[in-house]
């Protein structure tokens, strides 16, 4: 490949790619049809749709994608949980959700729905009330509801200035409604990506709050459960901190994936956007045989 290729050999020339992004099928503001328009407009070629707990969104974003002549990698974003956090892992799906990851994601919109009620029920408690049909409202759809929806909720009622300060003081991690007991565990996801002939990547490690060597020892489980790649890049982040998980991804033999883990348009993130990957030796999850197609020019 040459360095203008869109898959080209090397994370730090990657360009027309990202592994990471959301629909209206999950907590995205765009359809899967509008979004894949307005990758083609921002010059992407290799794109994966990753709505959360689900792949409602694919079908119709990959009859977009072959009009368009885009490459769409079926995907979905997997909550779980690890020592009491809540962790992402995407899978890459290039034969699709099936076997036990159908069954789970079945049983991951049950959960959301259980998650959401009990979310509301902790936030009515702190002034949001009727908080259900109030994040409802903001989905404005029947699709399974995230955390996006209800800080949208508290920020419509006033009771914070924006989302950022929703998450801050009761949706982030740890806070009042942040619920991870519906989420099954790390492994288990791990588990259902790989039966289902796909590659199980985790999602922005730099986010979870972690220190260094908590992180390596996620990190290990991850590898351990048959994770095989990690989010190197997820939208904008440090430089130096991109440079340590490129060492700590280097000693495990874990390959390296980049996405902007973009929701709504007007924001800092877009489709395609993301900080420069630095130079560093870290395998591209597309060199992985279950991906050669989707890396095929």
């Amino acid at each position: 490949m040459t360095d203008s290729s869109p898959l080209a050999d090397s994370l730090a020339e990657v360009t027309g790619l990202d592994l990471h992004m959301h629909s209206t099928a999950s907590d995205g503001a765009l359809a899967p049809a509008e979004l894949m328009a307005l990758c083609r407009a921002r010059g992407l070629t290799h794109l994966a749709l990753t709505d959360h707990d689900t792949v409602e969104g694919v079908a119709e974003a990959a009859k977009a994608a072959r009009e368009l002549g885009l490459r769409l990698l079926p995907a979905t974003e997997l909550s779980s949980q690890w020592s009491g956090i809540n962790i992402h892992v995407v899978g890459l799906l290039p034969e699709g959700a099936r076997g036990p990851l159908a069954e789970g994601l079945a049983e991951q919109a049950r959960a959301r729905a259980a998650r959401a009620e009990e979310i509301a029920r902790r936030l009515e408690a702190i002034g949001l009330e009727d908080a259900l049909a109030k994040a409802r409202a903001q989905a404005g759809s029947e699709r399974p509801l995230g955390r996006p929806d209800f800080a949208r909720a508290l920020v419509a009622d006033g009771l914070v200035k924006d989302i950022g300060t929703a998450f801050k003081k009761y949706l982030g991690n740890g806070k009042r409604g942040d619920i991870k007991a519906h989420w099954p565990a790390l492994d288990a996801v791990v588990a259902w990506v790989v039966a289902a002939g796909g590659v199980a990547v985790l999602a922005h490690p730099l986010r979870y709050g972690l220190t260094r060597r908590k992180r390596g020892l996620l990190l290990d489980a991850f590898r351990a459960a048959g994770g095989e790649a990690v989010e190197l890049v997820s939208g904008f982040q440090n430089p130096d901190q991109t440079r340590d998980l490129a060492r700590q991804l280097i000693e495990r033999e874990l390959s390296g994936s980049v996405g902007s883990d973009f929701h709504a348009p007007g924001g800092p993130l877009a489709p395609g956007s993301m900080s420069p990957v630095p130079r560093v030796a870290v395998t591209p999850v597309w060199h992985h045989p279950r991906l050669a197609g989707f890396a095929a020019a």
